[in-house]
């Protein structure tokens, strides 16, 4: 399957309470924190427009209102924006698989994203693994000095997933939260709600003998989740602006 970056649809899930920083940004849900003058969600999409990836779903949930009405009232530029909204808490997986229930048409792949952080990587990688036959998705897995705070990523001989482990510090491939499916593999979800990617599909999917390969990346990554973190973004945004569209 010959796959290019315009076919395929983004799905940002930005539904999470954010508990850990709400007392810094009081009624913003999480991924709309300011930054660099614009809501951290903003600059995920806008970067996903630089990979040329227009279509892209929010999987909205906290004050899912305030998502909408800043898509509404300031439309990214190259970007066709949507927000379906969680009425009750799905799992990661799950708000995915309600953002996407509806939408027309299909795309030949998926990607998916967390709204409270960012890879700055090249999704070039992943795209053109997809095109392989035996291959059902692919993982982004960033490579960092300090890896306490995120899930590491372990894959087999052959790249392919294997496997998430547990936090623990030193230099390892982490989890970045960002994966990408071709669309039968998305029929093969294990049928349950709540369903959280890293505990319930990936296992159920190499259970089923399904091939996910990891893409590892050298790539600056933030995630805005705790309150030492979320004052880093706006010099992680301005350092990085070539990696999003105008």
């Amino acid at each position: 399957m010959k796959l290019a970056s315009d076919q395929i649809a983004a799905v940002v899930l930005a539904g999470g309470f954010g508990t850990r920083v709400k007392h810094l940004l009081g009624n913003l849900p999480k991924p709309m924190a300011p930054v660099a003058g614009r809501p951290f969600l903003e600059w995920i999409v806008r970067y996903l427009a630089a990979q040329n990836i227009r279509r892209v779903i929010l999987s909205t949930g906290h004050r899912a209102e305030i998502v909408e009405a800043h898509f509404k009232t300031q439309p990214v530029p190259k970007a066709m924006v949507s927000c379906v909204p969680e009425v009750q808490p799905l799992g990661t997986a799950g708000g995915f698989l309600n953002a996407i229930r509806n939408a027309a048409p299909q795309p030949p792949a998926w990607l998916v994203l967390n709204g409270d952080s960012l890879a700055l990587a090249s999704l070039g990688e992943m795209t053109a693994t997809l095109e392989h036959p035996g291959i059902s998705g692919a993982v982004l897995g960033v490579r960092l000095a300090d890896a306490s705070r995120y899930g590491a990523i372990s894959q087999n001989a052959a790249g392919d997933l294997d496997k998430f482990d547990e936090k623990r510090p030193g230099a390892r491939l982490i989890n970045a939260g960002v994966y990408l499916f071709k669309a039968e593999a998305i029929r093969q979800f294990p049928q349950r709600l709540p369903l959280s990617f890293e505990m319930d599909v990936f296992p159920a999917l190499i259970a089923a003998g399904a091939r996910l390969k990891v893409c590892a990346a050298e790539a600056p990554f933030l995630d805005i989740g705790t309150p030492e973190s979320l004052p880093l973004a706006e010099k992680f945004i301005r350092d990085a602006r070539a990696w999003f569209a105008d």
